[in-house]
């Protein structure tokens, strides 16, 4: 999976997709700040590291990536799960990424500045993310390599997505 942006994207969500983000997202938002108030700002921050956009946005790109290659006359279904899997494995890096984030932040807030260590923390964040997001996009290639000898070898021609 590449990553890229693509702005012309943005016109195929609606803005009733876009409220259903925003609401869902206020919904987890909230639900951390009632975790926090039930069992302190420890347990709240966890659930306040949900990424609240997911949930609704995998759903709708693989809606949109279904619709999109129906309406070419290709089947969609399994594209579709395939990107919200990628999608998925993104959202995945960015959270380990937050969970050093954090972890940064609680080492080095007791003894340093928040100027030094917000930089520092946003850095092992970056750092973090972009190599879990290699690591995972290195380990589908090696399983997809190692599946598709398997079908290969007993004559079933492996599926693209495009």
């Amino acid at each position: 999976m590449t990553i890229a942006v693509e702005p012309g994207k943005f016109k195929e969500t609606t803005p009733g997709e876009y409220a259903w983000r925003f609401v869902f997202g206020g919904l987890v938002t909230v639900g951390a700040a009632l975790v926090a108030r039930l069992w302190g700002p420890a347990a709240g921050g966890l659930f306040l590291a949900f990424p609240a956009i997911f949930s609704a946005s995998a759903t709708l790109t693989e809606k949109h990536v279904r619709e999109r290659r129906e309406a070419k006359g290709k089947p969609g279904e399994e594209c579709g799960i395939a990107t919200t899997g990628a999608e998925a494995a993104g959202t995945a890096a960015g959270s380990i990424g937050l969970l050093i984030f954090a972890l940064t932040c609680w080492q080095l807030m007791p003894r340093y500045s928040s100027a030094l260590v917000l930089p520092i923390a946003g850095f092992a964040w970056l750092l973090t993310a972009a190599g879990t997001w290699f690591l995972f996009s290195f380990l589908q290639s090696f399983l997809q390599r190692f599946f598709h000898r398997r079908r290969h070898r007993r004559g079933r021609a492996a599926r693209k997505c495009s």
